[in-house]
């Protein structure tokens, strides 16, 4: 039964609610504003295009982070009701669409490393190998951990609260999650900037260099600011196990410190995750574009060179 209450005790939970709501929807006016910013991009690098196994990963990564943020405005937002059952339903659908988009910018991940080691069998089962024993324990933990999480919905002072309960060891498990994420992600930074380093000097003296370290700037620049927000989330939460936090969740300073790894949190699976697919692309058709010009202008000088050399000869 849903607790009820007009209690005044209450109401500094009241206002961490208040303002944790704040921040979530902060977060979600920015992955819809990035979206509509993108989508024209998205219309004519990932629609029109020929679809391939990386367009339907990029639709799940991209929408399934939508939805991910849509739940947590029902969840979070105190003035949106809401039953226990409904608590613990939006509570688990956003601890698997989290892992589901997580598992889909892994597999996008591997793909651009697979494509960095020029295609190298043994590096892709490597990289299959390691992801998978990952996130086999990921799944694992993610299970213990929600099955020791309870939740209720509650009606205080006339907002509506999903209040969960964490039980057991529960908060450990949930920084395990966060430490086995960190480590894949480490590696994946580190193989993409040993290749692209090794790179860099192997086509210092190649004709081809300026196209494929171009390619390979772009690669790791987007690499670069994904592993960096990924560090920041990772940061977020594993700090936000530590006593001096977890000792007083109500107060303003804990609130800001949650808000702020939830934009993070966020913005990876929102915004970074697809600009993974959306850059790459993006420099592709710029080549492509660039090779027609210069095509276009090699047949027009061709012609021309013909158009005098046959006025010489009459």
């Amino acid at each position: 039964m849903p607790l009820v209450s007009s209690n005044p005790s209450w109401w500094p939970l009241i206002n961490a609610e208040i303002i944790g709501s704040y921040f979530v929807v902060a977060a979600c006016v920015m992955a819809i504003y990035d979206w509509g910013l993108a989508f024209g991009q998205e219309v004519e690098l990932v629609w029109r295009q020929r679809w391939s196994m990386m367009t339907v990963l990029y639709l799940v990564a991209r929408y399934g982070g939508i939805g991910f943020v849509v739940i947590n405005i029902l969840l979070d937002v105190p003035t949106i009701p809401t039953t226990d059952g409904g608590c613990r339903i939006m509570f688990d659908a956003i601890n698997w669409t989290s892992d589901v988009v997580d598992l889909i910018l892994g597999a996008i991940m591997i793909t651009r490393l697979h494509a960095m080691y020029q295609r190298s069998r043994k590096m892709l089962i490597f990289l299959v190998v390691i992801f998978l024993a990952i996130r086999i324990a990921l799944v694992v933990v993610i299970v213990l951990q929600i099955k020791q999480v309870s939740g209720e919905e509650s009606a205080l002072s006339g907002t509506y609260q999903c209040i969960f309960n964490y039980s057991g060891d529960s908060q450990f498990l949930g920084s395990m999650t966060w430490i086995l994420g960190t480590a894949w992600e480490v590696l994946a930074l580190c193989l993409a900037v040993w290749i692209a380093v090794k790179h860099f000097r192997e086509l210092r003296r190649d004709s081809t260099r300026s196209i494929i370290v171009d390619c390979f700037t772009v690669l790791m620049q987007t690499h670069a600011s994904y592993f960096a927000s990924f560090l920041a989330i990772a940061c977020f939460h594993i700090g936000s196990f530590s006593p001096t936090i977890s000792a007083d969740i109500e107060s303003l300073g804990a609130q800001t410190y949650f808000g702020l790894a939830q934009i993070f949190d966020m913005a990876q699976l929102t915004v970074l995750g697809p600009r993974l697919i959306l850059s790459v692309r993006e420099y592709n058709a710029k080549l492509v574009a660039d090779s027609d010009i210069a095509t276009a202008m090699s047949s027009i000088a061709f012609q021309e060179r013909v158009h005098v050399e046959t006025s010489n000869t009459v």
